[in-house]
Formats: structure tokens, C-alpha cells, sequence
């Protein structure tokens, strides 16, 4: 195994420069900001579907290009702040929601979805480290994986939150924003590995 791939990169942020410990420390505190940031912003897209109470949001795919990009734990910290500050006031959940009531916040029936995007920005930071994004078919796989674990966490919530069965939820929560995360999916496949490709010229 040759050096050049033992001190390759394994997510997108680390190829960004960091001379010692402390800058290491304060590049990673500005990415985590910045993940939690982006994942509030792309919130405020979002559309309401009839017969649900889940909206089309950008935050699905934010939170899961976060943990491509960070890694597994840059990720986790990213999405945890984002919700503990939109729990905390911080009007960034969808459609500038905040706090612990209403359909977004903690209790709420779309809250679920929030904790699945906690856990999906991990698991895909997981996998982008071992190289879930670097081509397009290994990309699709890993925003696969993500969504499912998204869908897993806030479908079953929405089901006990509002008391529909569980196949009732999934009608509502999930089956509708299939076609979307598709076109999510493959902008994703687009996206990361053509970035990793440019960062490969550049080194």
C-alpha cells in the first residue's frame, strides 16, 4: 500500500488544512456551525403535501450531504445542535418552527424525522470515510442507506405521535417523497464524487 493512500483523505472536510490541534479544533467547531447552519437554511424550503403532515423540505438532503462531507461525528454534532437549538428558540426547523411544540418540535409528529437525520448523518459519515463517495453507484448507495434510516426513525414516531397505524404513516410519511429523494439521490451521485475528482486535480 503506498503512502499517498494511507494519508488520504477520508470525507471532504478533512482536505481542508489544519496545522496543528487547536486550528484543527477550531476548523471543526466552524464546520459543525456551519452543518447545523445548512441544514436550518435549506429547512425553510418546504412545501406542504395534502394529507400530510410532513412537508418537502431541503433539510433531508442537507443533513445527509453534512455527514458525506464531515464524517460520522463532525455529522452527528451538526445535527444535534441543529436540533437542540431549534428545540431551544432557534426558528430553523421547517418552515421556521422552533421549539418543543408544534408538528416539528421535540413531541411533534414530524419530530422523528429530525432524530432519523441525527442518525443518517452519522451512518452516512460512516460510509462516505470508507469511501461511500467517491463513485456514483457506491454515492446512491450510501443516500440510500441514509433515507431508509431517516424513514425508519420518523414513521414509526409519526404513527405513535398522531396514533395512525403504522402502513397509515408510511402512506402519508414516506410514500410521497419517494420520487424526491430519487432526485435528491442523484443530485448527491452528481455532486460528491465530481467533487472528490476536482480535489484529486488540485492535491
Amino acid at each position: 500500500m503506498s503512502t499517498a493512500a494511507l494519508t488520504r483523505p477520508g470525507v471532504l472536510a478533512d482536505l481542508l488544512p489544519a496545522a496543528t490541534a487547536s486550528r484543527a479544533r477550531v476548523r471543526d467547531a466552524a464546520l459543525v456551525l456551519g452543518g447545523a447552519a445548512l441544514t436550518g437554511i435549506a429547512a425553510q424550503i418546504a412545501v406542504p403535501v395534502p394529507g400530510s403532515p410532513v412537508p418537502v423540505t431541503g433539510q433531508t438532503f442537507a443533513a445527509l450531504l453534512v455527514g458525506a462531507s464531515l464524517g460520522a461525528g463532525r455529522g452527528l454534532l451538526s445535527l444535534a445542535l441543529y436540533a437542540l437549538a431549534g428545540i431551544a428558540g432557534m426558528p430553523w426547523f421547517a418552515g421556521g418552527a422552533s421549539g418543543a411544540g408544534g408538528a416539528s418540535g421535540a413531541g411533534g409528529a414530524t419530530f422523528g424525522y429530525i432524530v432519523g437525520m441525527l442518525l443518517a448523518a452519522t451512518a452516512v459519515g460512516a460510509l462516505a470515510r470508507r469511501g461511500g463517495d467517491r463513485g456514483v453507484l457506491r454515492t446512491a448507495a450510501t443516500m440510500a442507506a441514509g433515507t431508509a434510516l431517516i424513514y425508519a426513525v420518523g414513521v414509526p414516531y409519526l404513527a405513535l405521535s398522531t396514533g395512525m397505524s403504522l402502513g397509515q404513516a408510511a402512506a402519508v410519511g414516506m410514500v410521497p417523497f419517494l420520487i424526491g429523494d430519487a432526485l435528491k439521490a442523484a443530485l448527491a451521485m452528481g455532486a460528491l464524487p465530481t467533487a472528490w475528482k476536482l480535489a484529486g486535480r488540485r492535491g
